[in-house]
């Protein structure tokens, strides 16, 4: 293999180095088919263990949560009706208060003296009256014996019938003057909370739509309504892609202290078209509130009960995975292997996605090691149980590939 000229008169100087280079050679070519051999009898690594659950299809309530505003059934504005001084505020703030109650008082001194102006105007007028009933009767004996003549008797008549006419409307002066002294006294117009007063002792109050008559609001709160919107992207969640009377089964609120509120409420009102400026439909629920759990202008989280959706599968949210393309869930195939499914998901219900569709009954999907998984690598599933077990202390058997009879031999 090596030919090495030995230079003559030197023939025992280079077989020592010879040897050396013969036997490096040997080792070194020893030492590349014991590797290769080596390298070639590594086994595989063992299949991923993986957690997985088995599909079956269920049904969940179909839901939709907005934010809703609340909204006493009835809110009432407590107005002046007449002019004048406030003299004193008759309730207390914020308190309960029934139909009729008295709230404020108006100076009533000018409206006693109009009362009494009434009152005399129609005295003077019930006199005149009594006056031309009297002229009628003596004219009219004196027209039988034609001693006077048929117009004098006429013109007493008509006397007559104005003064009467006068009498009516001095009589009418005085119910009106009688009214307005009683407005003076501004009562509770319904039963409800009441709010604070917008106006204080001395101030002058006067009459109109405008905030100068405004004295404070009275609103009933049981039952206690709830305003929200659904947008049309919302609605196309719901089977039929909209929401009525017949599809919603009730509606329940989130408190702001994330607590539910124990009694569900009805739909009694929505509105037969779309906003044009927001894309919206307006509806609106009643809940009952006895003990006033629920005050006007709290912000809330109505849910919609809108009946169930049959044949949807719950996989856990941990083995839900967003990408680009969309959801996806990681099931083990018919041969332990890894496969990307993508689904599409509903909302969740708990700690579960709902999924609409790409699953199939009886598919394993993955629910642990998720970020180990490559599609098409082998897997060694286990029901849940099993991972429940090991973590007990009872380690589970290790999956081990199938090696052939004749390598065991070997």
């Amino acid at each position: 293999m090596f030919r090495t000229r030995i230079p003559p008169g030197r023939p025992f100087r280079w077989r020592p180095l010879l040897c050396s280079l013969a036997v490096l050679v040997a080792l070194v070519s020893g030492c590349s088919k014991s590797g290769g051999d080596a390298l070639k009898a590594t086994p595989a690594p063992p299949p991923l263990p993986v957690t997985v659950i088995a599909m079956q299809p269920t049904h969940v309530p179909v839901t939709l949560e907005v934010m809703a505003q609340t909204e006493g059934a009835k809110e009432t504005e407590v107005r002046a009706q007449v002019g004048g001084i406030l003299v004193k505020r008759l309730y207390e703030e914020g308190a309960a208060v029934k139909a009729g109650q008295p709230l404020f008082q108006i100076d009533r001194k000018p409206y006693n003296i109009a009362l009494a102006q009434a009152r005399a105007t129609l005295a003077e007028a019930k006199a005149k009256v009594e006056q031309a009933v009297r002229e009628e009767a003596r004219l009219r004996g004196l027209l039988d014996k034609n001693y006077i003549s048929r117009k004098a008797y006429d013109d007493a008549v008509s006397d007559l019938a104005m003064a009467r006419a006068v009498q009516q409307s001095a009589e009418a002066a005085v119910g009106k003057a009688e009214l307005n002294l009683s407005y003076t006294t501004v009562t509770a117009p319904v039963a409800g909370i009441s709010r604070r007063a917008l106006k204080s002792e001395g101030n002058l109050i006067a009459t109109g739509s405008g905030d100068e008559s405004l004295l404070t609001s009275i609103h009933q709160s049981d039952p206690m309504w709830v305003r929200f919107s659904l947008s049309e992207s919302d609605m196309a969640r719901l089977p039929g892609g909209r929401l009525t009377q017949k599809t919603v089964t009730g509606v329940e609120l989130k408190l702001p202290d994330d607590s539910t509120y124990p009694l569900k409420g009805q739909l009694n009102f929505l509105a037969s078209s779309i906003d044009p400026t927001l894309g919206t439909q307006q509806f609106r629920a009643e809940f009952k509130n006895p003990d006033g759990a629920l005050l006007p202008g709290q912000f809330v989280r109505a849910r919609i009960l809108a009946g169930e959706r049959e044949g949807v599968f719950l996989v856990p949210q941990a083995a839900v995975t967003q990408t680009e393309q969309g959801h996806l869930v990681y099931v083990a195939d018919t041969d332990n292997k890894v496969a990307p499914r993508p689904v599409k998901v509903g909302p969740w219900q708990g700690k579960n996605w709902v999924i609409y569709d790409g699953l199939q009954a009886g598919d394993q999907v993955i629910v642990d090691n998720l970020i180990k998984l490559r599609p098409g690598a082998p897997v060694a599933p286990h029901p849940p149980q099993a991972a429940g077990a090991a973590t007990d202390g009872k380690s589970a058997p290790a999956a081990t590939p199938s090696t052939p009879p004749a390598e065991r031999k070997g």
